[in-house]
C-alpha cells in the first residue's frame, strides 16, 4: 500500500525503495527488473508512452560479454534470451561483386519485440508496475515522490533536456543518413554490401535476428542521399528504392518498414549522468553508432552497473558517483570505437579502389576493436590471405615488411618518433643523446629520428635543445650517426630540422612546459606577432630579409646533416613551431604574399623545403611533419591538411609525417587510441603519398593492423620507446618472428625469447545473485 512505502528523504537516502523509470526500452526495463529482484519490497513503476508491442528497429545484437553479465545477474532472463537467440559466426563483405567471408566472430541476436516481451514478463513476474501508453510525469515531480528516478527516455531524452544545465550534454550530428528496415529471410552472416551508384556510394548493413527475419540498415552520405532523390520520397517509395539498389543482397526480395524514416545519427555525450536522485541510463546518457551494435548492449550494461552500485554503496549519492565512475570510461572507449567506425563509413569512398581483401580487412578493423592479431585468431585463413596480397613473406607480420623511399630501404615499418630530450649543451648533443638514440637503434626500429634539431640559437625551444648551426654540433651528430650505422646495421637514422618560432625561449619541459625563461631570454620571431599564451613573449613578425636568412639557416643545417651521414631529413612544419605558424590561419595573420589564402600560407614553408631539397642528396628521402588539424575553431582543417600534403608532394616530399595540434594553447584535442591515424589515412588515400602515422599507437598489434589495412605506411611511436628502448625486438619475440625485418644484436640474442610470466586470474563477474 502507498502508506507503507518509505517517504523520500533526499539524495542521501540509503536503499531507494520507491523507484520511477522513465522509458520502457530494454535498459529501463532491465534496471527495473534487477532492482526489484534485489529487493522485492521496492515499489517500482515504469512509464512508457508507446503500446507494449510498439517498437522501432527490428533486431538486437548482444555480445557474449553482456550475456555473461545477464546470466550472473538474472539467470531467468538469460535462459529466456537463450531460447530465442539466433547465432552465427561469419561476416560477409561484398564489394564490386566479390564476396569475402571472415569467420570466428560470434554473434547472438533476437528480435527487439521478443526482447521487450521477455523483459515485460520478467518485470510483471517480479511485481514491477508497467504503465504503457502513458507519458511519465515530469522528472522533477517524480523526484519529489520517489527515492530514485531512472531516466531511460532515449536519445531525445526530455529529462536530459530539462536538466541540461546540470548534465551538460553535447550532441553531435554526423554526415550520413540511414534508415532501419527488415527483410523476411535470414542472412547467413553479418553482411556488409557496397553499392556504387551514379549518385555516389551506399552501403547495406544486414544481420539475422530470427530464423526468417533480418535487420537491414541502408546508409549513405547526406549529399548522396539528396542526389539520389531520397529526400523527396515517402516511406514506401524509399523502401522500394532501397530494395532495388540492393537486389543482389536481398535475392530480389522486398524490404519492410515500421514507421521507418531516414535520420542522421546523433552522438550524445553528457558531462554528468546524475542529479540529486535522478540518474540517466542508456541513450539518454550516451549513444554509439549502430555499426558496432552497441546501443542496447550499453543500456543493459548500465542497468547492471547501476543495480550493483546501489547494492554496494552506502547511499544514493555514493552509488550515483560510483555508477558514473564505473561506466563513463567504458562508454567513452565504446564511443571512440563507434566514432572511428561511423567515420570510416562516412569516408567509405576513400577505400573503394583498395584490393578486395585489403578492403575487407580495413572494414573489419575500422573501429580498432578488431585487430590484426585477434582477427588472425578468429580466422587465420582469411588473415593470411590478406597478408599474402599485401606481400608479407610467410610467417612475416606486416610490420616487418620493408618500405623503400628513394634510395633508402627501411627494413621494417617502425619509426622511433622525434622526442625532444632538452639535454644538449650549447646545442651540442652529448653522451646522453648517443645512448638514447643508440639504444633505440639497437632496439630494432627501421628508422630512428632525432629530436627537432634547431637551425639557429634563436630557433631553439629551450636552452637544452640540440642544434645543427655549428661545426661542433655537426661533429657530435656525426659520432651518433656513425654509432648507429656501425652497431645497428640496417637501422636508418633521420634528422628533423626545425625552428621554434613563437614557442621558443622557454624552460626545460620538466621545469615548466611552454613557460618563458625567467632570465637569459632571446628574442622570438614568427609569421605574425601573436604570443603562444597570454604570458608568453610576443614574437616579431618576420620581414622579407629575415625570411631569407632563416631559409639559409635551414639549408646550412641540411648541408651539415648530409655530411654527418643522416639517411633521411624531415622538415618540421607542425606543432606551432615557425613553419607550422605560417600554415595555420590562427597564427598567420600576414597581409603580404606569405599570408591570406592557403596558397599564401604555404609559400614560405615550400620555399624552405625547396631550398633544403636542393642541397640534400638526391638519393636520400625527405619527409615533412605537419599538424593535420589545430583542434581549434577556425584553424587548419582535415581538408587543408590534404592540400598541404599535396603541395609538399608536388615539391618532392617522399612522405608526410601526420601529427596534429600543439599549434594554439587553447586547443581541444580528441585523445584516444590511434586518434591521429584517420588524418594520415585520409592524406594517404586522397594524395597517394606515403604517410607516417603517429599518436597513441602503442602496441605491435596496432602497427600490424594499421599497416595491413592500408591506413599508413609507417608507424611512429614515442612513449612506447621511452618505456622500452627494445620495443621492436620485443614485438618480434612476442610474435615469434625471426627474419630480415628485425635483427637482434649479437650480444642481445640470449634475450630474444620472451621470459615466462606468472598466472593471472580473470576477474569475478560484476554482479552475481543467487536463486
Amino acid at each position: 500500500m502507498e502508506g507503507a512505502v518509505t517517504a523520500p528523504t533526499g539524495p542521501t537516502r540509503t536503499r531507494p525503495l520507491r523507484v520511477a523509470v522513465i522509458g520502457g526500452g530494454p535498459g529501463g526495463l532491465y534496471a527495473a527488473a534487477l532492482l526489484k529482484r534485489l529487493d522485492p519490497s521496492r515499489d517500482i513503476t515504469v512509464w512508457e508512452r508507446n503500446a507494449p508491442d510498439d517498437t522501432f528497429g527490428f533486431g538486437v545484437v548482444l555480445s557474449d560479454e553482456t550475456l555473461g553479465g545477464i546470466e550472473h545477474a538474472d539467470p531467468v532472463v538469460h535462459e529466456a534470451l537463450q531460447a530465442h537467440f539466433i547465432r552465427w559466426d561469419d561476416i560477409d563483405i561484398v564489394h564490386r561483386q566479390v564476396r569475402h567471408t571472415s569467420g570466428g566472430h560470434g554473434f547472438a541476436a533476437l528480435g527487439r519485440k521478443r526482447l521487450l516481451q521477455i523483459l515485460h514478463d520478467r518485470c510483471r513476474t517480479l511485481g514491477v508496475e508497467l504503465r504503457f501508453r502513458t507519458e511519465a510525469p515530469h522528472a522533477a515531480r517524480l523526484a519529489e515522490t520517489h527515492d530514485l528516478v531512472i531516466a531511460a527516455d532515449g536519445v531525445h531524452s526530455a529529462t536530459r533536456e530539462a536538466y541540461r544545465h546540470v548534465f551538460r550534454p553535447h550532441v553531435a550530428e554526423h554526415h550520413c543518413r540511414y534508415i532501419w528496415l527488415a527483410a523476411d529471410f535470414a542472412f547467413d552472416a553479418f553482411r556488409f554490401e557496397i553499392a556504387e551508384t551514379e549518385h555516389g556510394v551506399m552501403q547495406l548493413h544486414g544481420y539475422p535476428y530470427a530464423a526468417d527475419a533480418s535487420t537491414v540498415i541502408v546508409e549513405m552520405r547526406e549529399e548522396v542521399w539528396r542526389a539520389a532523390g531520397f529526400d523527396e520520397l515517402d516511406e514506401q517509395e524509399s523502401v522500394a528504392r532501397c530494395a532495388k539498389i540492393f537486389a543482389d543482397a536481398l535475392g530480389g526480395r522486398a524490404l519492410k518498414s515500421n514507421k521507418s524514416a531516414w535520420t542522421t545519427f546523433r552522438t550524445v555525450v553528457n558531462e554528468r549522468w546524475s542529479h540529486d536522485n535522478i540518474v540517466l541510463l542508456g541513450d539518454a546518457a550516451h549513444t554509439a553508432h549502430f555499426s558496432i551494435g552497441s546501443g542496447t548492449k550499453l543500456a543493459v550494461e548500465d542497468a547492471l552497473a547501476l543495480a550493483a552500485c546501489l547494492e554496494e554503496q552506502p547511499d544514493l549519492t555514493a552509488a550515483s558517483t560510483a555508477y558514473e565512475a564505473e561506466r563513463k570510461p567504458v562508454v567513452a572507449s565504446t564511443q571512440r570505437a563507434a566514432r572511428a567506425s561511423l567515420e570510416w563509413f562516412e569516408n567509405l569512398g576513400l577505400y573503394l579502389d583498395q584490393p578486395a581483401r585489403q578492403f575487407a580487412f580495413n572494414l573489419l578493423t575500422r573501429s580498432r576493436r578488431v585487430t590484426h592479431d585477434n582477427l588472425r585468431l578468429r580466422d587465420a585463413r582469411f588473415t593470411e590471405s590478406v597478408e599474402r596480397d599485401f606481400g608479407c613473406p610467410p610467417g612475416t607480420p606486416p610490420m616487418f615488411t620493408p618500405l623503400r623511399l628513394r634510395g633508402l630501404t627501411l627494413r621494417n615499418r617502425v619509426v622511433v618518433s622525434p622526442m625532444d630530450m632538452y639535454s644538449a649543451t650549447d646545442g651540442v648533443p652529448g653522451d646522453f643523446h648517443l645512448v638514447h638514440l643508440g639504444a633505440r637503434a639497437l632496439g630494432g626500429a627501421g628508422l630512428v629520428m632525432t629530436e627537432m634539431v634547431c637551425v639557429s640559437p634563436e630557433g631553439r625551444i629551450t636552452p637544452g635543445c640540440a642544434g645543427l648551426y655549428t661545426g661542433r654540433q655537426a661533429e657530435a651528430w656525426k659520432r651518433i650517426v656513425r654509432f648507429v650505422h656501425s652497431q645497428a646495421p640496417g637501422t636508418a637514422i633521420g634528422v628533423q630540422l626545425g625552428h621554434s618560432g613563437r614557442k621558443g625561449s622557454t624552460k626545460l619541459m620538466w621545469e615548466g612546459i611552454d613557460e618563458p625563461l625567467e632570465d637569459g631570454n632571446w628574442p622570438l620571431v614568427a609569421a605574425s606577432a601573436i604570443p603562444y599564451t597570454p604570458h608568453s613573449q610576443t614574437p616579431r613578425e618576420l620581414s622579407r630579409p629575415q625570411l631569407t636568412d632563416i631559409r639559409e639557416q635551414f639549408t646550412e643545417a641540411a648541408c651539415r646533416a648530409a655530411r654527418a651521414g643522416f639517411d633521411l631529413l624531415e622538415l618540421h612544419c607542425a606543432h606551432g613551431y615557425l613553419l607550422s605558424g605560417f600554415l595555420s590561419p590562427l597564427t598567420n595573420h600576414r597581409t603580404d604574399a606569405y599570408g591570406g589564402s592557403l596558397g599564401g600560407r604555404l609559400r614560405f614553408p615550400l620555399e624552405v623545403f625547396d631550398a633544403v631539397r636542393a642541397v640534400w642528396p638526391e638519393e636520400r628521402p625527405m619527409t615533412v611533419r605537419i599538424s593535420a588539424t589545430d583542434w581549434a575553431e577556425g584553424g587548419t582543417t582535415a581538408e587543408d591538411a590534404v592540400e598541404i600534403a599535396r603541395a609538399f608532394a608536388a615539391h618532392g616530399a617522399d612522405a608526410v609525417d601526420v601529427s596534429t595540434g600543439q599549434v594554439v594553447a587553447d586547443e581541444q584535442p580528441e585523445f584516444g587510441r590511434s586518434y591521429q591515424t584517420p588524418y594520415a589515412d585520409r592524406i594517404r588515400h586522397e594524395t597517394g603519398l606515403p604517410v607516417i602515422a603517429v599518436g597513441a599507437i602503442s602496441s605491435w598489434d596496432d602497427v600490424n593492423s594499421l599497416i595491413l589495412a592500408g591506413r599508413t605506411d609507417l608507424c611512429a611511436l614515442a612513449r612506447p620507446h621511452l618505456y622500452d628502448p627494445h620495443w621492436t625486438l620485443h614485438a618480434a619475440a612476442e610474435q615469434g618472428y625471426e627474419g630480415p625485418g628485425v635483427v637482434w644484436p649479437a650480444p642481445y640474442r640470449a634475450g630474444s625469447r620472451r621470459p615466462q610470466t606468472g598466472r593471472t586470474d580473470a576477474p569475478k563477474p560484476r554482479l552475481a545473485l543467487g536463486g
